[in-house]
């Protein structure tokens, strides 16, 4: 499989997410034009410290565009599966391409512990007080476990590294036990070390 890439470090779309994009560097309008044209998709990955690429992304579906009139793009990117990077191609594009592996796993069946969703709304609510986030806690009580561990992970300002290290953990439950890790560990540095349960 071929698809152009968009390396964003903190932008990570996980399967059955939405990410919206304001697209307005000419080489990534270059893409999303490739991108329309060959099947709608776009490879999310980021990078390591030193620049190099991860082993592991996410396709992302366009499922919505607008052209604005000073030429940028607003496109909304569906979270399909995750890929495993086998190499860079060139061909002669501004953008990058690269050859890669569907990975795919069905989760959908794994269970996920029946307090981890309390746990996080709990640890999330402290940590967007903190943070001064401005979020409506009693939105995302709306929102199944699997739901809500996603757009914590997406939308909080965490380092890179761990946003891609939460990519690649496939089991609900443990991606939920990660996040929660990371959620303490921010409280802590914070300075909400006493308020974490």
């Amino acid at each position: 499989m071929q698809i152009p890439i968009f390396p964003l470090n903190g932008a990570v779309l996980y399967p059955e997410t939405n990410l919206p994009l304001n697209i307005f560097e000419d080489r990534y309008i270059d893409m999303v034009d490739f991108a329309l044209s060959n099947k709608r998709l776009i490879g999310m990955i980021q990078t390591d410290k030193k620049g190099k690429l991860f082993k592991v992304g996410c396709i992302g579906k366009i499922t919505s565009f607008n052209e604005t009139k000073d030429g940028r793009y607003l496109i909304n990117l569906e979270g399909m599966n995750l890929f495993l990077l086998k190499k860079e191609i060139d061909m002669g594009f501004k953008f990058r391409i690269i050859e890669g592996n569907s990975i795919k796993h069905n989760s959908n069946n794994l269970s996920i512990d029946s307090n981890v969703k309390k746990n996080l709304l709990n640890k999330y609510s402290k940590y967007i007080k903190n943070k001064k986030i401005d979020l409506n806690i009693s939105e995302l009580e709306k929102l199944t476990t699997k739901q809500l561990a996603k757009l914590i992970a997406m939308v909080s300002p965490f380092d890179h590294i761990d946003k891609q290290m939460l990519l690649e953990i496939s089991i609900p439950n443990e991606f939920c036990k990660k996040l929660l890790s990371i959620l303490d560990i921010e409280l802590v540095n914070d300075g909400g070390g006493k308020t974490i349960n």
